[in-house]
């Protein structure tokens, strides 16, 4: 009986709790949107309270770009789809860059907002074409 009060467990994680199969990059397109619109309301507002609360939850959003983006990555895009589009690892990984430290997550410039709604919108057209094939 007191095996199983000591006994180790394993902590998984996954997209969702049971792979569901659906993938979709707007999910990664809404928040970096969210992103972009914070970047400018944070610019019209001297608040200090307000711009403390608008920075942390772009940077909470940032991290949903990137974690959404990982999903596609790891999860959905197969050795086939590698092959058939080399340029996407490269893709991926600059799009998470544009939404890390260096990039949204770190910054409160509109114009990397931008560059990285267009990697996302990149990634969105290789998807989508993957999901006719």
């Amino acid at each position: 009986m007191l095996k199983h009060l000591f006994a180790p467990t394993i902590e998984v994680s996954a997209h969702c709790d049971l792979p569901c199969g659906v993938y979709d990059p707007a999910q990664a397109r809404i928040e970096a949107e969210s992103i972009k619109a914070v970047i400018k309301k944070v610019a019209d507002n001297d608040d200090p309270d307000f711009r403390t609360r608008a920075i942390l939850i772009k940077e909470q959003r940032s991290e949903l770009v990137k974690h959404h983006l990982w999903v596609l990555w790891t999860d959905y895009f197969k050795p086939p789809h590698f092959e058939k589009y080399p340029q996407l690892h490269q893709l991926v990984n600059e799009a998470t860059k544009l939404a890390g430290a260096s990039g949204t997550k770190g910054e409160l410039d509109e114009a990397v907002a931008d560059q990285l709604l267009a990697k996302i919108d990149e990634i969105a057209e290789i998807f989508w074409e993957t999901k006719k094939a």
